[in-house]
């Protein structure tokens, strides 16, 4: 079962700097993007910083939350069971 989404935080004034040569900002907390790798890009005057697609199915699984959910035990199939889909 996926947990349900959070809303979105509300929009937040933030204060640009210079990196070195570069201009950075720094992404509070609550718009924390999961991994160590974005993909930026520009629409117009909007700046997005998207996260990367995960590279594995394991990578893919590790950014799930647990499930606490309690599931019946499955039963045990006899080789000669036929099974319908």
């Amino acid at each position: 079962m996926l947990r349900p989404m959070q809303p979105d935080p509300p929009p937040r004034h933030v204060k640009l700097f210079q990196n070195g040569r570069n201009q950075a900002v720094r992404i509070p907390r609550e718009f924390e993007l999961p991994g160590e790798d974005a993909i930026m890009r520009k629409e117009g005057r909007n700046l997005i910083i998207e996260p990367t697609a995960p590279k594995s199915l394991v990578a893919l699984l590790a950014t799930l939350s647990p499930i606490d959910d309690a599931f019946d035990p499955i039963a045990e199939l006899a080789a000669d069971d036929h099974i319908e889909l």
